[in-house]
């Protein structure tokens, strides 16, 4: 059974709510609060992790790097299995900048490489474990200079490097073709060489022609063709030395003939 209302009531309370509209009518609305405008520099945002993350295997820790929003930002170690600090790199948004340290074992410090914009760039430095300097490098732009300086554990320059030796095989007039041979004057094996000369001054392989090697004997046939190339072709060997950096070593070969490719 449904519940009658109150015809009493309900005119009562019609009139309330007409008096409380009356009331309101014709003021103003109430100021709403002014909002701050957004700063137009916008803060970069946080997409990724931020912290010091951990790279372990098994047990052992293998590196360490800081990241900010999900980028590499701050210092980068590695280490080696007995948890020294093998390796320290400083990253900016990501880039290798500054210097990288490369230590040894047991915490003296091995080399120093500078870096721009994750490129080296600068003079690499190698220290023996006394701290004595050891070897000296320099790099431009990501390339080699072809400057290289190794010293003995008493500070002194070492000389004594192999030459590169050059014999030629001239069977030009019997059918146009010249063979030049390349070689160091110790036999070392661990060399590479390269048709070409430096570009602006640097060691930049992509713009040299490799030279077929076998156990350090390089190998490389001219032939005789209907147009003029010069008088000489360039060639740079490229050394293995006792200390494990790479000397560079360039000859200009004079040629008999001109029309040799």
């Amino acid at each position: 059974m449904k519940k009658s209302v109150n015809p009493f009531s309900f005119a009562l309370a019609l009139t309330i709510i007409i008096m409380a509209f009356s009331s309101c009518k014709g003021k103003k609305p109430a100021p709403v609060e002014a909002q701050p405008v957004e700063d137009t520099v916008a803060a970069k945002p946080d997409t990724g992790f931020t912290g010091i993350k951990k790279l372990m295997s098994g047990r052992y820790i293998v590196s360490e790097t800081t990241y900010k929003n999900g980028i590499e930002q701050g210092l980068k170690k590695t280490f080696y299995m007995s948890g020294k600090v093998r390796m320290t790199f400083w990253y900016e948004n990501g880039l290798r900048q500054d210097s990288s340290v490369w230590y040894y074992e047991e915490g003296q410090v091995f080399r120093v490489t500078p870096y721009i914009n994750d490129t080296i760039n600068g003079t690499q430095t190698q220290y023996y474990r006394t701290g004595e300097v050891k070897a000296i490098l320099k790099y431009r732009k990501g390339l080699r200079v072809p400057f290289l300086e190794e010293y003995t554990r008493d500070g002194k320059l070492i000389k004594n490097y192999p030459e590169l030796q050059i014999k030629t095989t001239d069977n030009y007039n019997t059918n146009g073709t010249y063979h030049i041979t390349l070689s160091l004057s110790n036999k070392a094996q661990r060399v590479k060489y390269f048709r070409g000369n430096y570009t602006n001054g640097l060691f930049d392989t992509t713009r040299l022609e490799k030279i077929r090697t076998a156990k350090g004997i390089g190998s490389l046939s001219l032939k005789k063709t209907s147009q003029a190339h010069g008088g000489s072709v360039d060639v740079i060997a490229e050394i293995l030395t006792n200390f494990g950096n790479n000397l560079l070593v360039h000859k200009k070969i004079s040629l008999p003939y001109n029309d040799l490719n």
